[in-house]
């Protein structure tokens, strides 16, 4: 049973990361972007 429970857990985490690399990504290289800009100044 806790090995079912844990695999269920792992499963939703790894399906959240990939939503959220869906949905962010562009959120994400923006950000990346900001961040490159600040450190050449």
């Amino acid at each position: 049973m806790g090995w079912l429970i844990f695999l269920v857990v792992v499963a939703a985490v790894v399906a959240g990361v990939f939503w959220a690399r869906k949905y962010f990504r562009h959120e994400i290289d923006r950000a990346k972007r900001i961040n490159r800009a600040n450190k050449n100044q």
